[in-house]
């Protein structure tokens, strides 16, 4: 059975750092690389956003999620060094690697993706929030750990490090 293994991402240096160990250590040959990325809900005019906004996008292959005219359409901007580690991940390995944005809460919106793609197993960093943020919401890690119905890796980001 093909796996689905799940990256949370949202472009911060935590979460590239999430990515990195999941490509170094879970993804194997055969291996589905699930990329979720949960925007900020906006208002958006487009018809097919509103539905998105509901379900998340369609699975964004890697090159249409590498090409920025595509990603302006979602919003996204993914940087350099993720779209790196992604194109050096599916060079190496034989993998499929897809992305899927959702819109709203990343806490609720995280669990839902497990369910939803569903993923075999969840990689997420443990800083993407400022401390004011986590203090309102909570720690997305914490929740997902909590109520994700999948096995999910938190990868800590040393204190060290920005």
């Amino acid at each position: 059975m093909e796996r689905r293994v799940g990256v949370a991402v949202d472009f911060s240096p935590c979460s590239k750092k999430a990515l990195k160990w999941a490509v170094d250590n879970i993804v194997r040959n055969g291996d589905h690389l699930i990329i979720i990325d949960v925007r900020p809900e906006g208002n958006y005019e487009q018809g097919e956003m509103q539905l998105w906004e509901v379900t998340g996008s369609p699975l964004i292959p890697l090159h249409e999620f590498s090409d920025p005219l595509i990603m302006k359409k979602y919003g996204v901007k993914p940087d350099a060094e993720t779209l790196d580690i992604l194109n050096t991940a599916a060079n190496q390995k034989e993998i499929v690697v897809v992305t899927k944005i959702f819109w709203g809460d990343p806490r609720e919106k995280i669990c839902e993706a497990i369910d939803k793609i569903p993923l075999s197993c969840l990689v997420i960093g443990n800083r993407g929030l400022g401390t004011i943020k986590r203090a309102i919401m909570g720690s997305v890690s914490n929740y997902v750990v909590n109520n994700g119905t999948c096995p999910v890796t938190v990868v800590k980001q040393n204190d060290h490090e920005t």
